[in-house]
């Protein structure tokens, strides 16, 4: 296999999903859209750096070199660094300065490189320092809950914690959601129906656009399986 994967989830408020990804051959796969950012640990030989990976807005091809190591953070929507602009980081990695002794800066403070293990530890102390914050508006926002905030304060403030709009954020959800359903055998016009698109040169330019992959080609890739 090119790439093998670790994945676990997280009872941290802050944290989506943390992944540790080994790369064994130089490989150059295409990454979905994801409204969600990361902070990323990548190794290779006795090199290790951290860097912030801002939200993709379209799908986008990556390149791996034979050997790399990574542990990847995603935090939940609402989740951020208020000293880093998510809006500024849009299909961006952002690399952190390295300080001494297998630390980086961040925030004018040097941090431990965590690992797989303790993750939750290093993002309570980020949220400690008040590096990391959460907006609960966002999840209200996402969820319709009801709240007293005015049209152009909610946007603020959902801009500022995601980098998004909402409806940018749904259609990328909305994409995922479809790419999902095909990957489960539903056939491309159910796909259309369930999934809220109008038809399906709509599903199929949303998901070129997102996923990198046409309805069809993901549908042919799952029955080869």
């Amino acid at each position: 296999m090119d790439m093998t994967y670790e994945v676990r989830s997280s009872d941290s408020p802050y944290i989506d999903t943390i992944w540790r990804v080994h790369s064994a051959t130089d490989n150059s796969p295409v990454c979905p859209a994801n409204g969600h950012w990361n902070l990323l640990l990548t190794k290779r030989d006795d090199d290790v750096h951290m860097s912030v990976e801002g939200p993709l807005t379209t799908s986008k091809r990556k390149y791996h070199i034979a050997g790399t190591e990574w542990l990847v953070i995603r935090f939940k929507l609402g989740v951020f660094m208020p000293h880093l602009a998510v809006r500024n980081l849009l299909d961006e990695e952002l690399f952190l300065p390295d300080a001494v002794r297998k630390s980086f800066w961040i925030n004018s403070a040097a941090m431990q490189f965590p690992n797989y293990e303790n993750v939750e530890n290093f993002v309570n102390k980020l949220v400690h320092d008040d590096v990391l914050v959460y907006d609960p508006v966002v999840n209200a926002a996402l969820e319709a809950q009801p709240h007293d905030l005015s049209f152009r304060t909610l946007r603020r403030r959902f801009l500022k914690a995601t980098g998004l709009t909402q409806g940018y954020l749904q259609q990328i959800e909305r994409a995922q959601q479809a790419a999902a359903l095909l990957e489960q055998g539903v056939p491309i016009l159910d796909t259309v129906y369930q999934a809220g698109y109008a038809d399906q040169p709509h599903l199929t330019r949303s998901l070129k656009r997102f996923i990198g992959q046409t309805p069809a080609r993901i549908a042919y890739a799952t029955q080869a399986e």
